[in-house]
C-alpha cells in the first residue's frame, strides 16, 4: 500500500478509536455497523464522447468520474515455423495455434475469442488532485485495478475483433476531490459501473476483413453483455473492496480513521455472474494483504514516562517492561507482525458469501445500471 499518513489524530485518540472498534460489537466513529457501507450516488453515461462513463460520490464528500473509451488497433503479427502468418497473441493461447483456427465454423463467440486477448490492449490512468502521475498512490491504484480487471481474462477477450486487429480500451479515472479516505473502493466501482454502460459499435464486416463498423449508435452492443439468464462464463466486472481487522472484529469498508487504528487490511476483488436460476455467485479473482499507515504512527508514551506529567525517568529495560505490561489499553501501540490465515479467511468470507458486503453492494450499484 502506498504510503498514506496524513491523519491528524494523537496517540490518546487513536487508542481511544483502536479500544471502541475491538468492542463487541464494535462502535464505529460514523455510527454504521460492521459490514455496513458507506451511502453513495452514482450515475452513468455521463461523458457523451466516450463508449461508456460513470460517476460515483461518497457520503464523506470523495467523488470520482471514470471514461472509457476504445479505439481499433492493428495486432502485431508474426510468422510462425511453418511459415504461417497470424496475430500476436493467438498462437500457443486457447484450444490452438493458427494452425487450429477455421474462420469457416460458426463457433460461439465467446468460445471464439477465448484465450486471444492480450493484457497490453488495457490501459488505466488515474488522475489524482494534488499529485503527480508516476507517485505512489496513484501507480499503485491503477496497478490494483488492473489487476483485477485481467485476472478474470474475460476483458481482455472481448477486445479481440479478428486475427488482424483489436480494440484497445482506455480507462481514464479522475478523482475529482482529495482523498479523504484510501480511495481504492471508490476508483473500482466507477470504473465497474462504467465498464457495465461502455458500448462497442457493431461489427458488419467479415473473418479477417478490415473492421467496418455500423455507424447507427442505436445498433452498438454492451461489451459485457446486459440480457437476463446470463451463464457463469458471462461474467461482470470485478469490484474491489477494502476489509479490515481490529482485535478479533472484521469491518467492512474502513474510513479513513478506522485505517488509522487497523491491525491488517486486506483488498479483495470479486467478479460478479449469474447462474442458469440468475442467483448472482461472486469469485475472488484478487486478494492483497496491504499495510494500514497505522504501521507507521509513532507510538504513545506512558504517563509513568512523561517527565512533563510528572513521570519518573527510567532506564531503556525498565521502559520496555511497563510498555509491555501496559497492553495497549491506556497508550497507543502500532500493529507489529503478519496476519493469521484465519483472520484472512474471515475476511474473504465476508464478502463473497450469500448476502455478504460484496453482494449488497453489486445488488445497489445493479439499481443504476437500469
Amino acid at each position: 500500500m502506498a504510503p498514506y499518513t496524513n491523519i491528524p489524530l494523537s496517540p490518546a485518540e487513536l487508542s481511544y478509536l483502536h479500544n471502541s472498534l475491538s468492542q463487541n460489537p464494535p462502535i464505529r466513529p460514523d455510527g454504521r455497523s460492521p459490514t455496513q457501507f458507506r451511502p453513495l450516488v452514482a450515475e452513468t453515461d455521463i461523458l457523451p464522447s466516450t463508449n461508456g462513463s460513470a460517476r460515483i460520490c461518497f457520503a464523506d464528500g470523495t467523488e470520482a468520474v471514470v471514461g472509457v473509451k476504445a479505439e481499433v488497433e492493428q495486432s502485431r503479427t508474426f510468422v510462425s515455423a511453418t511459415g504461417e502468418v497470424g496475430a500476436e497473441g493467438v498462437l500457443g493461447l486457447g484450444a490452438g495455434g493458427v494452425g487450429d483456427v477455421d474462420m469457416d465454423e460458426e463457433d460461439d463467440e465467446q468460445t471464439s475469442r477465448a484465450g486471444k486477448g492480450e493484457e497490453t490492449w488495457l490501459e488505466v490512468a488515474i488522475e489524482i488532485p494534488g499529485m503527480r502521475d508516476d507517485d505512489a498512490l496513484p501507480v499503485f491504484l491503477s496497478a490494483m485495478l488492473t489487476e483485477a480487471l485481467l485476472a478474470d481474462g474475460e476483458l481482455k477477450d472481448r477486445l479481440w475483433i479478428n486475427r488482424r486487429f483489436h480494440w484497445r480500451l482506455y480507462i481514464d479515472i479522475l478523482l475529482l476531490s482529495q482523498p479523504f479516505s484510501y480511495p481504492l473502493p471508490l476508483l473500482s466501482l466507477t470504473t465497474h459501473l462504467a465498464l457495465l454502460s461502455t458500448r462497442m459499435p457493431a461489427l458488419l464486416s467479415e473473418k479477417d476483413e478490415d473492421p467496418l463498423f455500423n455507424d447507427d449508435w442505436e445498433a452498438s452492443h454492451f461489451l459485457y453483455p446486459q440480457s437476463e439468464g446470463r451463464s457463469e462464463s458471462q461474467r461482470k466486472p470485478p469490484v474491489t473492496l477494502l476489509v479490515m481487522s481490529v482485535g478479533e472484529n472484521i469491518i467492512a469498508d474502513p474510513s479513513r480513521e478506522e485505517l488509522a487504528v487497523a491491525d491488517a487490511v486486506v483488498a479483495i476483488s470479486v467478479a460478479p455472474s449469474s447462474t442458469p436460476d440468475n442467483e448472482m455467485v461472486l469469485k475472488t479473482l484478487a486478494l492483497r494483504t496491504v499495510d494500514p499507515p497505522s504501521r507507521l504512527t509513532g507510538a504513545g508514551v506512558p504517563t509513568a514516562l512523561n517527565t512533563t506529567a510528572g513521570g519518573t525517568s527510567l532506564t531503556a529495560a525498565e521502559a520496555l517492561v511497563l510498555r509491555e505490561k501496559d497492553q495497549g489499553q491506556t497508550v497507543w501501540r502500532p500493529p507489529r507482525g503478519g496476519v493469521k490465515r484465519a483472520v484472512i479467511t474471515r475476511m474473504i468470507k465476508l464478502v463473497t458469501e450469500q448476502g455478504g458486503v460484496g453482494q449488497e453492494v453489486l445488488e445497489g450499484l445493479a439499481g443504476v445500471e437500469t
